[in-house]
């Protein structure tokens, strides 16, 4: 190295203060490290000796001298000139140099089998900060309480980073990640960016060939990557590039595809999912534990424990005892009798001195002044508040001192006045907004304490947040107080005659002293007057405090060890105290040491981070001079990470004075108080023993010593000996208080006079803490004696000291190993974190998903860091805490910087942070989410079993077990009776002609506008006479043949209705078909053109307006608008009657075909026979109950299935009047289709899940509005919603509850259910019962069984029956594999047999097998005469104790998904409308969600309705409600935009569609993450 061998010391001066600044400049991120090199070597060159290699160190403060090995002390850091700024440097309250090697050493070990995480993809839009966050000045409350933020820089973790940027596995994770968010961008870049675009993309799409096609040499399948055991699965790829037409050929459309499991490799997303696939197809360390699946209850068990753990061997731990506490006779009898000797004995004796912001004193309190003034408070509590016979305050009630930290002395004064006063102080944090992280939770001690009067300074009261009217602002969860000023011009000066009550210390309580459990829950923790007194004695006996010595005080004195030394015990000893404020301490680092070298202070009290900030902020100062310290306390050595910063600031300030045995660290807890401190030692006696602990040991609660591995090692140092006068056991945290054995770790509990009583106002949780009496291994209680928990884990070592490596608050708990959130803290700052992390900010913490808890990190990222950085830096500290820890982590979350909540010092509040996380609103900007490596308690992939069984088996087993087959029938169609004219007439055309002589002037139809005016209507002479026109056209300009097929494309309305009875008329076949949006072309004409296409129409009629859309520029973008076949606009056709009308010569022939697109993308067009026709009409008829006396209303689509049939059919048929409602009308008029309803006393309406849907969300809060409008429901006695899936019962229901105040039935409600064999399964009639609602379990429909449950009961899902079965009808519930029938409530595919089935698909090229299977299958056993039709739909029949018209009892069919839809994921069924459901719950700011698998991983898109800033938030969220709920782990979240998962006309989601656009990366999604 280049200064190897130079004295930096001996470099002139400004070259020294020059290297200070240029180390300060690297490490804010300020210069890079190769431009620090090239200074620091152009800045050293004229004082290197010329013999040396210039070997310039890559990282400052470290040297590579092999000799300066870390067992030879750590290494001295440079001396620099570091002003009070404060950047991204680590957070040394956790460093070690022994640990940083073992972090390099992990990642080291890690580079050599890579891993290559998929970087998540983020639009370019969101998360930018805005220009006001870029110019932010330096937070000045950020450091936490344990932490510094001018800090040493890293070591050889950079030396390690070198090596790695040359190494090939590197450069490819760097091309595929920087592809990724390159061509992320693409959305947003401008053209004239595109060329280097391209090149980029080149070089990656060659990687993602690579990539890809390595894996799809290695298997056909895709492996299922989140089970451990091999499936047998049948390749089954069906991903069209747009929509797929059943029925063609299969060859056509799929040539072109050379994909990867059907899609085209270069893509984007592809790319990405296949590198999580390989990643996940690393072994997963923790072996999957064999979680046993029971057939009725799925029960994570818990793992057999592994036969090499380790076990404590030694012998029973003995309780330690600290040495008696001696009597001197000089003692107080009580703390206020200290204070009121030393002000009449020594009133000039300096008591308390406080530094102004810049550290020079302001000002000094002496002992004489401190007793006046705490009298006079004394006597203005009790004498001046109230009246003689009212006074406010009584001895012995509460009051609340909140004074800031920097005014020690009104502190002290306040303290003391309660004290005198017999009032119970109770300090708390001076509150700055309403909003303060915690600041509710000191409502509630506030509140558990009975407090209704503050003490406060007038500068203090003035700073607190105000009304607009100048009153306090209540803070929130606060009780009311009345705020009291105590600044002594406010103080009456007490009478002659007055004298306080100074009473002998009893049991009564002198003060209530606050602490913040792991949960947040603030409790206050009484202090009775004989323990604070004792307890000073204790510390004077053991710190030797001995009459007038300074003490220099830099902790908080409102509670803690800076109350208990710097203010009680200082007081009893007459001690003069100097506090350091912490604003002082960011302003001025030194100033502590200062102030002991300017008083000659004998103690100080200090913090880890407080030694952090002097030794960073340490000038060569010749001046110092640290000789005059007998004892520096560390407050928080019994942290395991302190014995590093204790060396680190030995070993800079030993040259000034400052001896080894000076340092003293010690432990404390809020209930016991001080439980042990190392005694301040005389020159030359031996130094304390260092632990170096095995962490894998201490996961299990065991010491070891570690010897082989010392990259898992924990060096701990330990804490002196117990207190005088107290004893002391270690006892097993979890359950009853066993004693411990002698290399167990356990928690510390202590009896002492010295401890606190009780959590003040909760005597439950007191006795479970304060009143512990540990039992030995045969449960017996070793004494009488109570002791106090401390909540410290520990272990007494050599010698009775006292090691701690940890506290119960900090413990996370993982498959039964536990882990010290602080280790956690402290392996991932030595990851080089400069770059990345603001400050060393950082919180761990735990959250319980799926049994188990896992592990969450979440820190504040630098306003400057680049994605690339922090990504990073995530993996590494993935793979550190991997290697050094044995845990997975569960997510690691980047925040932007200072976002995270704040304790009052400034610290991270890290049960507001959980409680943000698990809200989702802690916006994060940066985020990894590892779920598959660390849950490891799955159950087990289910196999399924081959059906050995044969059909007479399963027949004769049916009825040994008394279970009927389960089918149900509708009631029989009947026969015609006279009345019925129109069912005479086999086809429709003549029902119409029929309905035109006898009833000419009866309306038909009328159609609806958005203001609710009927804009045309149709009488039967009317709608004939228009029918005639469109056949005369039809003949004359088409030049038809009878049987060509013609396209009909026409809005909602009546022309659409003429223009399918013209067809009739003229012998051809109608297609109707949806018109292209013409806002929206391109999206919506290739369908049009397919189904065009595919019924090879001889012509389209249509309108002029669509006519024009077809043949405009615009279309001619999107499909070739020159080959349409012959289009005739229908609008204005002449008078011309045809010659004659068709007749079809028999019932069999075509009447018309139904396209439409299914959820899975597939078009399918079925043929429907005119008998089919009339069967279906007159079922609904009879259903309905429909007479040419009624009126019905519909909002439905008329375009294909039940909507159409009703909107052009059944009128014709049965002679009512439809009131005909286009939905897209209510997207300008929401109340339309109900003050339709209402206005025209409609009895029976129509609807899809849509207008439910738009009504629910946009009406939801209008009712009132309606109500004032004369809107009234009460005529409805149906609604029913037509769909062609499992009914949406929260939806219904919800519409039900809501429209209630307008007098809407709720059994009005309910569904229909059709499906492309049949187009009308089921509809909710007038006869039937209501439909019934049963709840199943969902863990066995997973497994395709059905399990009834109560309601409540968890894991149940609730469905609604599908509406009673149409007459005619029958359906059968079949196992799709064996085609044979099953019993009653047994899960199967829906069978259906009736006169108004389809009579099949229709096929170009006439595959029939395609067809029969579908249409005309028969059972494999039972009744095989039968020929059914097959639904593709799951269900059950259930008979419930209802009737039904007949009387018999009622069969009700239960709709549970579409067999196409389901997702078989480790061999388990699950339908995505439920994943959908869970995952729409997680967060209120997700407004939609679809499913859908690729290679094995569920990839969940949701719709975020909030900002953008929110969208990561959803991402931890998601996955956590998939685990808990489905036991499942989600391998993609994809967030984007409202509006951009595809809804088809009957508001079902096109996933399939939504899958191919995101393979194609066409969603531009706000963030995708890919879940490890």
């Amino acid at each position: 190295m280049a200064d190897r061998g130079l004295d930096l010391l001996a470099l002139p001066k400004e070259v020294r203060e020059q290297l200070a600044e240029l180390e300060l400049e690297l490490s804010e991120g300020d210069i890079t490290q190769k431009g620090y090199e090239k200074k620091r070597v152009k800045l050293l060159g004229p004082y290197v000796p010329q013999t040396q290699k210039v070997d310039i160190q890559l990282t400052p403060g470290v040297s590579k001298d092999p000799a300066l090995s870390p067992n030879t002390g750590p290494t001295p850091a440079p001396r620099q000139h570091r002003a009070h700024r404060s950047g991204g440097a680590r957070d040394d309250r956790y460093r070690s140099d022994i640990h940083t090697e073992a972090v390099q050493a992990a990642l080291a070990r890690h580079r050599e089998e890579k891993m290559a995480l998929p970087m998540p993809t983020k639009r370019r839009s969101a998360f930018v900060q805005s220009a006001a966050e870029n110019c932010t000045p330096p937070d000045t409350s950020s450091a936490s309480e344990d932490e510094g933020s001018l800090r040493r820089r890293q070591a050889a973790i950079s030396a390690m980073l070198a090596q790695n940027l040359q190494s090939p596995e590197y450069w490819i994770n760097r091309s595929v990640q920087s592809s990724s968010t390159s061509s992320s961008a693409s959305s947003t870049l401008s053209h004239g960016e595109s060329k280097t675009q391209n090149q980029n993309q080149g070089q990656t799409s060659i990687l993602a060939d690579l990539l890809a096609h390595t894996r799809i040499e290695s298997s056909s399948v895709p492996p299922d990557v989140t089970s451990s055991l091999p499936q047998e699965r049948i390749s089954r790829v069906d991903i069209p590039p747009n929509i797929a037409v059943k029925g063609m050929s299969r060859g056509q459309n799929r040539s072109s595809m050379d994909t990867a499991g059907g899609v085209p490799v270069h893509s984007r997303v592809s790319t990405k999912i296949q590198q999580l696939l390989n990643t996940l197809k690393r072994p997963k360390r923790p072996p999957l534990s064999e979680f046993f699946l029971d057939d009725s209850e799925e029960i994570v068990e818990v793992p057999q424990p592994d036969p090499n753990t380790p076990r404590p061997e030694g012998r029973q731990i003995i309780p330690v005892k600290g040495e008696p506490l001696g009597v001197v006779s000089n003692w107080p009898p009580a703390l206020q009798a200290a204070l009121a000797r030393w002000g009449a004995t020594q009133a000039k004796s300096p008591a308390l001195t406080t530094l102004d912001i810049t550290g020079k004193p302001l000002y000094t309190l002496t002992y004489g002044k401190l007793w006046s003034r705490s009298l006079k408070l004394a006597y203005t509590l009790l004498n001046k508040l109230g009246t003689k016979n009212e006074p406010v305050l009584k001895p012995g009630d509460r009051v609340a001192l909140v004074y800031p930290n920097s005014d020690p002395g009104m502190f002290c004064v306040a303290f003391y006045g309660c004290l005198l006063a017999e009032v119970i102080p109770v300090p708390i944090e001076l509150p700055l907004s309403r909003k303060d992280a915690g600041s509710q939770q000191i409502g509630f001690l506030l509140g558990s304490c009975g407090v209704g009067l503050a003490l406060t300074s007038e500068v203090c009261l003035k700073g607190l947040p105000k009304t607009p009217n100048g009153e306090i602002i209540q803070f929130k969860g606060w009780p009311r107080l009345k705020w009291v000023i105590t600044d002594t011009k406010y103080l009456t000066k007490p009478s002659k005659d007055w004298q306080p009550h100074i009473p002998t210390a009893n049991t009564d309580t002198a003060y209530i002293e606050y602490k913040a459990s792991k949960e947040g829950t603030v409790m206050g923790i009484a202090v009775s007057k004989i323990s604070m007194l004792t307890h000073c004695q204790a510390l004077t006996q053991a710190c030797n405090y001995c009459e007038g010595e300074t003490l220099v005080n830099v902790l908080d004195f409102k509670k803690d060890i800076g109350l208990w030394h710097g203010v009680l015990t200082s007081v009893m000893n007459r001690i003069h105290t100097i506090c350091v404020p912490y604003a002082v301490m960011k302003y001025c680092p030194l100033s502590w040491v200062q102030r002991v070298h300017v008083h000659k202070a004998r103690m100080a009290l200090v913090k880890c981070r407080d030694l952090h900030w002097a030794m960073m902020a340490h000038k060569d100062q010749k001046d110092t001079n640290l000789s005059s310290l007998r004892m520096l306390i560390v407050a928080d050595g019994a942290n395991p990470w302190s014995v590093s910063s204790c060396d680190a600031f030995l070993n800079v300030f030993q040259s000034h004075g400052l001896k080894p045995e000076m340092i003293c660290p010690c432990a404390s807890s809020p209930e016991a108080m001080t439980v042990a401190i190392r005694r301040p030692g005389a020159h030359g006696t031996p130094l304390p023993a260092r632990a170096i602990l095995s962490m894998a040991g201490l996961s299990h609660s065991v010491i070891r010593v570690n010897t082989e591995d010392k990259n898992s090692a924990l060096n701990v140092q330990d804490v002196g000996h117990v207190m005088p006068g107290a004893l002391m056991c270690i006892v097993k945290p979890d359950g009853p208080p066993m004693l411990c054995k002698t290399d167990e770790i356990g928690e510390i509990v202590l009896n002492s006079r010295a401890g606190g009583t009780m959590y003040y106002g909760l005597p439950g949780v007191t006795k479970n803490t304060f009143e512990v009496i540990p039992v030995n291994s045969g449960g017996t209680p070793i004494g009488e004696v109570l002791f106090t928990r401390t909540g410290l884990l520990g272990f007494v070592g050599p010698g009775s000291l006292v090691f701690v490596v940890g506290k119960i608050d900090g413990v996370l708990s993982v498959s039964g190993r536990r882990h010290n959130a602080d280790d956690l803290v402290a392996t991932a700052l030595a990851v080089e974190p400069v770059k990345t992390i603001y400050r060393g900010r950082i919180a761990v913490f735990s959250i319980t998903v799926f049994y188990d808890e896992r592990i969450v990190i979440v820190a504040e990222q630098r306003p400057d860091a680049s994605e690339e950085d922090s990504f990073q830096w995530m993996s590494r500290v993935l793979q550190a805490i991997d290697s050094i820890h044995q845990v997975g982590l569960y997510c690691l979350a980047l925040v932007p910087a200072n976002s995270l909540p704040k304790t009052p010092l400034g610290g991270i509040h890290v049960s507001e942070t959980k409680q943000h996380f698990l809200e989702g609103s802690l916006h994060s900007c940066s985020i990894l989410m590892c779920p598959h490596t660390c849950v490891t308690n799955l159950p087990k992939p289910r196999q399924k079993q081959s059906v050995g069984v044969g059909p007479a088996s399963v027949m004769v087993g049916n009825l040994v077990a008394g279970k009927r087959i389960a089918q149900a029938t509708g009631r029989d169609l009947g026969i015609l009776d006279e009345q019925e004219q129109s069912g005479k007439h086999q086809f429709l055309s003549e029902a119409l002609q029929w309905r035109a002589q006898s009833d000419p002037d009866h309306v038909l139809y009328m159609l609806l506008n958005a203001k609710g005016v009927a804009v045309s209507t149709a009488t039967c002479s009317q709608l004939h006479k228009r029918a005639e026109k469109i056949t005369a056209a039809l003949l004359e300009r088409g030049g038809i043949n009878t049987g060509d097929n013609v396209v009909l494309l026409y809005p909602p309305g009546i022309d659409l209705i003429a223009s399918f009875y013209g067809c009739l008329y003229a012998g051809c076949i109608p297609v109707t078909v949806r018109p292209p949006h013409p806002q929206n072309l391109a999206a919506t004409l290739p369908t049009v053109r397919m189904i065009i296409d595919v019924s090879k129409a001889a012509c389209i009629l249509t309108t002029q307006t669509l006519m024009k859309i077809l043949r405009s520029k615009e279309a001619a973008a999107s499909v070739n608008v020159k080959t349409w076949p012959n289009i005739i606009d229908t609008d204005d056709l002449p008078r011309k009657r045809p010659p004659n009308i068709y007749k079809p010569p028999t019932a069999e022939m075509l009447a018309y075909l139904d396209f439409s697109v299914s959820t899975t993308g597939m078009l399918t067009g079925v043929k429907i026979s005119h008998s089919a026709v009339s069967a279906l009409c007159r079922s609904i008829k009879l259903q309905c109950e429909l007479y040419s006396s009624r009126q019905i209303a519909i909002c439905l689509d008329p375009y294909c299935g039940l909507g159409f049939v009703l909107w052009c059919l059944s009128s014709v048929y049965s002679g009512h009047q439809s009131i005909l409602i286009p939905p897209m009308e209510l997207e300008t008029s929401l109340p339309l289709w109900l003050s339709t309803l209402s206005q025209y006393k409609i009895r029976d309406t129509f609807c899809s899940y849509s207008v439910m849907e738009l009504c629910t969300k946009g009406l939801g809060t209008q009712t009132e509005a309606l109500k004032a409008r004369g809107v009234n429901l009460l005529c409805v006695r149906s609604c029913v919603v037509i769909a062609e899936e499992r009914p949406r019962l929260a939806l219904t229901q919800s519409f039900s509850k809501l429209f209630k105040d307008l007098g809407l039935s709720p059994r009005a409600v309910s569904t229909a259910f059709s499906a492309r064999v049949n187009l009308a399964i089921c509809l909710q009639g007038t006869a039937g019962p209501d439909p019934s609602t049963v709840y199943v379990d969902m863990k066995s429909l997973r497994h395709d069984r059905v399990r009834l449950v109560e309601r409540g009961a968890p894991q149940s899902l609730p469905l609604m029956e599908s509406g009673t079965i149409l007459p005619g009808v029958r359906v059968i519930i079949v196992n799709p594999e064996t085609r044979g029938p099953l019993g009653d409530s047994h899960l199967g595919e829906i069978w259906v047999n009736g006169p108004h089935n389809a009579s099949g698909y229709y096929t170009i090229y006439g595959e029939e097998s395609l067809q029969a299977d579908h249409f005309n299958t028969r059972l494999s056993f039972g009744e095989t005469e039968t020929l059914w039709a097959r639904t593709g739909y799951l269900g059950f029949v259930k008979r419930t104790e209802l009737l039904d018209a007949r009387g018999d009892r009622h069969d009700a069919l239960f709709v549970v998904g579409s067999l196409d839809e389901t997702l078989e994921l480790r061999g388990l069924r699950y339908h995505p409308i439920d994943i959908e459901t869970s995952v729409s719950r997680a967060h209120r700011s997700i407004s939609e969600s679809a499913v859908f698998t690729w290679t094995n991983l569920l990839v969940v898109v949701v719709e975020l309705s909030g900002s953008e800033q929110e969208a990561l938030d959803l991402v931890p969220l998601v996955t956590n409600v998939v685990l808990k709920e489905h036991h499942f782990i989600v391998g993609v979240v994809v967030i984007v935009d409202p509006g951009i998962i595809p809804i088809n006309s009957r508001g079902e989601k096109q996933r399939m569609h939504l899958r191919d656009s995101f393979l194609a990366d066409q969603l531009d999604p706000i963030y995708v993450a890919y879940n490890m």
